[in-house]
């Protein structure tokens, strides 16, 4: 059962840290690759200048869209980006998923990223994170609440340590600490 709505509809600092330990679902093709949240980044309105809501005006739409929706980007020209929207209408933020620990779909995972199964880099930063799982920017504004790629409740006790700091890749404002992760899981990207 994917979590619901209300879910979302916080802050995005809140959110960021709230999903750590649930589990990012695909389905694609009749295929299923899902993977446990280790890392996140949470991204504010234009008052956060490396927020898409402060330089970005085509992702303005979403960014005060109703939290609970895919906002899917090209980083680069070539990697994907998946991030949740969080908020109500009008107010904007957004989640990076950085990193998932795999816990279904691993070969099909290892097939799509030309790496061995059992790497820790399976889905570990966010493009290769978007690969492993087969998002692509279709997946733009997906509703992740319902349909082919949801976010579920934890699938264990959340039993973990959040650590925190700046945000990986950014040049500007980075001094904020809104990058949160599972402590110790080797699944977080090494930035």
């Amino acid at each position: 059962m994917p979590l619901p709505r209300r879910f979302y509809q916080r802050p995005a600092r809140a959110v960021a840290r709230d999903l750590l330990g649930c589990v990012l679902v695909a389905r694609r093709r009749g295929a299923i690759t899902a993977g446990r949240i280790v890392e996140t980044e949470a991204y504010l309105g234009p008052e956060d200048r490396a927020s898409h809501a402060a330089f970005r005006p085509g992702s303005r739409a979403l960014f005060y869209g109703e939290g609970g929706f895919a906002y899917v980007y090209l980083n680069y020209g070539m990697h994907c980006c998946l991030n949740a929207i969080a908020g109500r209408t009008g107010r904007p933020g957004c989640v990076l998923i950085r990193a998932l620990e795999p816990v279904m779909g691993r070969a099909a995972m290892a097939r799509r990223r030309g790496v061995p199964r059992d790497s820790p880099r399976l889905a570990s930063g966010p493009g290769n994170l978007t690969r492993a799982l087969g998002i692509t920017v279709r997946n733009n504004g997906a509703d992740l609440t319902a349909g082919r790629l949801t976010i579920e409740p934890p699938d264990q006790p959340r039993d973990f340590t959040i650590a925190s700091g700046p945000r990986v890749g950014i040049t500007r404002s980075v001094g904020l600490r809104l990058r949160f992760w599972v402590g110790g899981n080797r699944f977080v990207s090494k930035r």
